[in-house]
C-alpha cells in the first residue's frame, strides 16, 4: 500500500493530528529529565508511550537526536521503532537536500526498509533545484514511502527563495507543480506531499489542490488556530496535517495529559472536515 493510501486511511482512523516529538533541552528538564542521553531516553520513548497509539502521524526532529551523536541516534531507532509498533505512521523531520550519490545515500537511510532508521516519510527540501530530489522520488515509489517538500514555511526568511519569480511564477507555486504532476492519478491520495505553515498570513496566492498531504507545522502552540487552517487551506482542508510539538509535548510527562491532549486536538481538527 503507498504511503498516500495509508496516511489517508489513518487520518480517517485516528485523526489528522500529528505530534512532533522533539527533545528540546528546556522539555527534558520540564519533565524532571536532564539534558543527557538517559533523560532523552526516558523523554522520547514516554512522549511515543502516551501519545503513539493515539495520533496518525508521529514526527520525530532528527537533530535533536542527533546532538547526543550515536547512541542518540539509536534512541531515534527506538522512537521510529515503538511508534510503528503503536500503529502509527513515522513522518522523520530531516529537511534533507542535496544531489547525486549524496541524496540517494540520505534517500537510503531513511526510506529502505533495511535502514534502521527506515521510516514512512521524510521532509526534504527542494532548493536545489526540484530534479535533484529525484532520488528521494524513485526511493520513496520503490518502497512506498512517502516525501513532504518545502514549500511555503513561516519562517521571515523564507520568502526571499520562496516568493522569487521566475518566468512569471512564484518558485512556491513551481514547486507545488512539480507535486501535482508526481500526485498525478494516485488515488485516494498522493504519496508527495507539501510543508505549508499554519501560521502564513495568507495562502500566497499558492493553488494548494495538488492531491497530495500538506504538513502544516506551527498549530497549537505556536499561534496557528483552526481557524486560520481553514483561512489558509480552504476547501482543500480533507487533506492537511496539522502539527505541534511543545503545545502537546509540555503536558508530560503525565501520560494521561498527554493522551487528552491529543484527543482534543484531533476532536477540534475534525470538525474542520464537518
Amino acid at each position: 500500500m503507498s504511503f498516500g493510501s495509508r496516511l489517508h486511511t489513518a487520518m480517517a482512523e485516528r485523526g489528522p493530528f500529528c505530534v512532533g516529538i522533539d527533545p528540546h533541552a528546556g522539555l527534558l528538564r520540564a519533565w524532571g529529565y536532564d539534558d543527557d542521553l538517559d533523560g532523552l531516553e526516558r523523554f522520547a520513548l514516554g512522549a511515543v508511550e502516551a501519545v503513539a497509539p493515539y495520533c496518525s502521524v508521529v514526527k520525530p526532529q532528527s537533530a535533536f537526536y542527533e546532538r547526543f551523536g550515536s547512541r542518540g541516534v539509536a534512541v531515534l531507532e527506538r522512537v521510529i521503532a515503538a511508534s510503528r509498533d503503536a500503529g502509527a505512521l513515522v513522518l522523520l523531520d530531516v529537511k534533507r537536500g542535496d544531489i547525486g550519490s549524496t541524496s540517494q545515500a540520505y534517500a537510503d537511510a531513511y526510506l529502505d526498509p533495511a535502514s534502521p532508521l527506515a521510516c514512512d516519510a521524510v521532509t526534504v527540501s527542494p532548493y536545489l533545484g526540484f530534479g535533484s530530489l529525484a532520488p528521494f522520488v524513485d526511493t520513496a515509489r520503490r518502497h512506498d514511502a512517502g516525501l513532504f517538500v518545502l514549500v511555503a514555511t513561516s519562517n521571515e526568511e523564507g520568502p526571499e527563495v520562496q516568493e522569487a519569480v521566475t518566468d512569471g511564477r512564484t518558485v512556491s507555486a513551481t514547486m507545488l507543480d512539480h507535486l501535482r504532476r508526481l500526485n498525478d492519478d494516485a488515488s485516494p491520495l498522493g504519496s508527495f506531499g507539501a510543508v505549508v505553515g499554519a501560521t502564513l498570513a495568507d495562502d500566497r496566492g499558492l493553488d494548494l489542490a495538488f492531491n497530495g498531504p500538506i504538513l502544516a507545522p506551527g498549530y497549537g502552540e505556536q499561534g496557528g488556530t483552526t481557524d486560520d487552517i481553514r483561512r489558509i487551506f480552504g476547501s482543500g482542508v480533507a487533506t492537511v496535517l496539522p502539527t505541534s510539538s511543545r503545545g502537546v509535548l509540555r503536558l508530560g510527562p503525565d501520560a494521561g495529559a498527554l493522551r487528552d491532549a491529543v484527543r482534543r486536538a484531533n476532536d477540534e481538527l475534525r470538525g474542520l472536515r464537518a
